[in-house]
């Protein structure tokens, strides 16, 4: 079995709304996922998630923390994935794509009610990305309250 190693970054506005691209490759149906891309050689994962992030959307990145792990194994496929996700704070740049691999069609930031709707790349994130952004949508709530 092949294996695969990634990263992926979660970048919220202050709407609480996740920046996230529309890829596929020009046959495929187009899906929405995190900025997100495989690690290449002597790059550690939170290089790889600010590099990706940059290439996918002009953004520059820095990493706030690491949020989780992920270590799947698609046998259909012959692979095992270990994806990395960071959350990331946006520090310059500005939206553009501009992909080497021509897989990125689109550029958007998208509600926790959107999210419901898409069809996502890896449709197993959902639950976590919609947890994620009602935890971090209520903890900023909460921080905004103490300091008023």
């Amino acid at each position: 079995m092949k294996e695969w190693q990634g990263s992926a970054g979660i970048c919220l506005n202050e709407m609480g709304e996740l920046l996230m691209v529309l890829q596929g490759t020009p046959e495929e149906e187009k899906t929405w996922s995190v900025p997100s891309g495989g690690k290449e050689k002597d790059e550690t994962y939170e290089e790889c998630c600010m590099r990706e992030i940059a290439e996918e959307t002009g953004y520059e990145t820095e990493i706030i923390e690491k949020i989780k792990v992920k270590k799947e194994k698609y046998p259909e496929f012959d692979i095992s994935v270990e994806v990395h996700y960071f959350l990331v704070n946006i520090i310059g740049g500005r939206r553009i794509i501009q992909d080497p691999d021509h897989l990125i069609h689109d550029i958007a930031w998208k509600s926790v009610h959107q999210l419901e709707t898409l069809k996502l790349s890896f449709p197993e994130d959902k639950d976590f990305l919609r947890d994620y952004i009602k935890r971090h949508s209520t903890l900023r709530g909460k921080q905004s309250r103490e300091q008023a």
